[in-house]
């Protein structure tokens, strides 16, 4: 929010020093972002003629023009606007000039020829946004007068303040002088305007209908005619808003938003020619309905929109967000019907939100405005565009209320004041702080007796929605009494702060993979269509995002497969492969949204946090080991592996992966990539693949692994090499083995797989590494024969043979 020192001292007088009122700000709550002074540097600027305007002989884009700067003579300057016409006046900045951006004017060539200065634009003046043109002066002013002198323009102080969400009431001049009016202690007034009015009763011209009660609390409607169209802001108007931020554009637009600024309370004006009946309804939106708004998009509403429609039914306006273009103020309209009203902010937060529609006026509805200002902003714009346009105010006012907006009344106990901040004030001083900012203290509450604390009972202004509870009360006389003004403490607490189990299971699985090499990576969780084709998941049900901020990135993802196949794609293409990497994030496998009675927030059907592992260059049995290891981190036995194909999720390869269960429980998947979709990324080496899902695997139970003694005596060490049909997992035959061991095997693991040749297309054969060890002995011949023969039997059960 840009503040101007000028216009807030309208409301009250404030210092003149603009550090003090910035130094106060912050104290307040209210950060200060920048400091500056405009208008103040336009000396060597005057009003010059245009006499000629002709082509550069060696540049399409720049023109030659000659100009008069008051002394008859004719200046050639080189300019590449194309809105410059013989006959009228511009802003010329002379040699020598300093303009107040700091460049420095001189006589240049430009393609060969000289330029003897500069024509300036509104926004290289510092009065205004626009820079696509040169400013165009009024045609009664003095050639060669100073520009400042001739249009009136005053050096003032713009002071930038982060205003944030809880605090409504800063978003207007008023505002933040009514806080450093408090701040300083000196008076604070709102403006009182007074218009003469005469001609037909509003009520007799125009009507209005509140159907939807709880979306309009207040609708304040006035009506004006005799408007002139040609009428032009005054140059002090135009100057506030442009120092504020906004554009000049018209004088019954510029109206709007000048009491916006001032006051807080935005408004919209219709043309009451285009208005039928003059009637105006306020109603939810019917689904689907559409409205062309005032930036000439066609907007389709849902239904909850708030919708202001006129007397045939049709929207002419979206409430609290954009007016529509059917009733626009254009340059013929003589005749508007001013509308001031209060919307309910949840409902245009969603509205805004929805259609991707931001504008002033819907960040001071959603934030909260005050439902007893209309009546004083219908007044002010009335006063303006009577002065401005000539125009003139029919009397009556309609003024109809929705829903009951009455404001609370809170109690605040000192003793929780002085609890909270530390301090020591009383109530008389806390009651003073809140009065001064337009709050009502009614009564002490005192019963000394009974022991109770002493007590305020204090009415929230219209103006502070954000105020619902005592601590709101509390922080608004914290910052009155100055935040600095309070002893600092160490706050301590008896609770020491410590991870959930599954907080500190997931840093565990972190710290495994990071140990044997993994990289985490963090891919976005926004996807295009195509990416979830390529991947075969395009059947999932993903939910789609409504307002993407990259078209391509419209789908949230279903799988953490995409990203990683992507990410190693992307680095294949500068030739770096065999990554190893994972990530650990959130997946939404369906659109249906549901509500969660544990939560605060609503969660899409199937939303969960994954683990994911891509193993570039690797194999399914290097799988398999990784999820051993992951699992026998947390304490879990050896999992179940299935190899239903129908079971699989997609993306994954229908013959070499498989569910992982424990205990009956499925908690993901391992395996490789699918080699096409794979291809289709452009990754041209295998790709191992481990995914557990989080939430179901650490809510099972699983004791913390225990250190197991280490053998002093040595190992019997072999090599078995089993030839199996190749439909049998190699998880499978590793179980039996390791069943078979019993208490005497140490180490288990598959170091090859081999396919063809040989053994036949149908046949695979595995090869395992053994380890034997005894805890209290060195193991003899007899201990290691009869061990291997229950390996063997192990795996004939399962119709493998040992390999010769």
């Amino acid at each position: 929010m840009r503040v101007v020192l000028s216009w807030m001292s309208e409301f009250a007088e404030l210092p003149d020093d603009p550090a003090r009122i910035a130094e106060a700000c912050g104290n307040l709550g209210l950060s200060v972002e920048s400091i500056e002074t405009v208008g103040s540097n336009l000396a060597g600027i005057v009003v010059g003629k245009v006499l000629e305007v002709r082509a550069h002989p060696d540049a399409d884009r720049i023109r030659l023009v000659d100009v008069d700067a008051g002394d008859g003579e004719a200046l050639q300057i080189a300019c590449g606007a194309s809105n410059l016409e013989v006959g009228i006046l511009v802003p010329l900045a002379t040699l020598d000039t300093v303009m107040p951006d700091g460049m420095e004017i001189a006589r240049r060539k430009m393609r060969g020829e000289w330029s003897n200065g500069m024509l300036c634009s509104a926004k290289e003046l510092g009065l205004g946004d626009d820079h696509a043109g040169i400013l165009h002066l009024p045609a009664d002013l003095p050639l060669g007068a100073p520009v400042g002198e001739a249009l009136g323009v005053v050096a003032d102080t713009v002071i930038e303040l982060e205003v944030e969400a809880n605090r409504p009431d800063a978003l207007s001049m008023a505002g933040v002088a009514r806080d450093l009016a408090a701040y300083f202690g000196v008076p604070f007034s709102l403006p009182d305007p007074q218009v003469q009015t005469s001609g037909t009763d509003a009520t007799d011209l125009a009507s209005v209908r509140i159907e939807d009660t709880e979306l309009c609390g207040r609708f304040v409607a006035r009506v004006l005619s005799g408007i002139d169209p040609t009428a032009t802001s005054p140059r002090w108007m135009a100057q506030r808003l442009t120092a504020a931020g906004m554009r000049p554009i018209s004088a019954v637009v510029d109206v709007s938003n000048y009491v916006m600024l001032e006051l807080g309370q935005p408004s919209h004006t219709y043309d009451l020619a285009r208005l039928p009946g003059g009637a105006l309804v306020v109603r939810d939106a019917v689904d689907g309905e559409t409205i062309v708004t005032l930036d000439d998009v066609t907007r389709t509403l849902s239904a909850g929109d708030g919708v202001i429609s006129d007397g045939d039914g049709a929207a002419v306006g979206i409430a609290g967000v954009m007016g529509g273009a059917s009733t626009e103020i254009s340059e013929t309209t003589t005749s508007v019907l001013l509308e001031q009203a209060w919307w309910r902010p949840e409902r245009v937060q969603v509205t805004t939100d929805r259609l991707n529609l931001h504008s002033e006026a819907g960040t001071r509805f959603r934030r909260g405005a005050d439902v007893e200002l209309p009546p004083l902003a219908a007044r002010r714009a009335a006063q303006l565009l009577v002065e401005i346009t000539g125009a003139r105010l029919h009397p009556g006012v309609i003024d109809e209320r929705g829903a009951d907006t009455t404001p609370p009344v809170i109690s605040l106990r000192t003793a929780q004041v002085n609890r909270i901040t530390g301090g020591s004030l009383t109530a008389e001083r806390s009651a003073g702080h809140l009065r001064s900012i337009g709050f009502e203290v009614d009564r002490f509450q005192v019963d000394q007796g009974a022991g109770e604390p002493e007590s305020l009972q204090v009415t929230v202004p219209s103006w502070r929605t954000d105020v619902t509870e005592e601590i709101n009360l509390i922080e608004e006389v914290a910052r009155l009494e100055g935040y600095n003004t309070f002893p600092n403490v160490t706050v301590t607490s008896p609770f020491i702060g410590a991870l959930t189990p599954a907080q500190a299971d997931t840093r565990l699985l972190r710290r495994t993979l990071e140990g044997r090499g993994l990289t985490e990576v963090s891919p976005l969780p926004f996807l295009s269509a195509d990416a979830l084709r390529r991947c075969n998941l395009d059947d999932v049900g993903a939910p789609g995002v409504l307002n993407p901020l990259v078209a391509d990135q419209s789908v949230l993802r279903p799988s953490l497969l995409p990203g990683l196949v992507d990410t190693l794609a992307a680095n294949a293409r500068t030739r770096s492969v065999g990554l190893s990497i994972y990530e650990i994030g959130r997946v939404f496998p369906g659109r249906e949204i549901v509500a969660d009675p544990f939560a605060a927030d609503t969660v899409l059907a199937g939303e969960r946090t994954d683990l994911a592992v891509a193993l570039g260059g690797a194999a399914a049995p290097q799988a398999v080991q990784l999820l051993g290891v992951l699992l026998d981190t947390l304490g879990f036995a050896a999992p179940e592996l299935d190899q239903a194909p129908d079971a699989l999720p997609g993306g994954l390869h229908p013959t070499r992966s498989a569910i992982v269960s424990l205990a009956g429980v499925p908690v993901g998947d391992v395996g490789e990539v699918d080699p096409g979709v794979l291809g289709a990324s452009e990754v041209h080496e295998r790709v191992a693949w481990v995914r557990l899902d989080l939430g179901v695997l650490l809510a099972l139970p699983h004791p913390p692994a225990q250190a197991q003694p280490v053998s002093h005596f040595p190992a019997a060490v072999m090599d078995l090499a089993f030839v199996v049909d190749a439909e049998v997992p190699a998880a499978v035959l590793r179980r039996a083995l390791a069943v078979a061991g019993g208490d005497l095997l140490e180490r288990l693991s598959l170091f090859d797989e081999f396919r063809g040749g040989s053994i036949g297309e149908s046949k695979k054969s595995l090869a395992f590494s053994v380890v034997l060890r005894a805890q209290d002995h060195t193991l003899g011949d007899d201990e290691v024969t009869v061990a291997r023969a229950a390996l063997l039997s192990a795996a004939e059960s399962l119709g493998a043979v040992l390999r010769s």
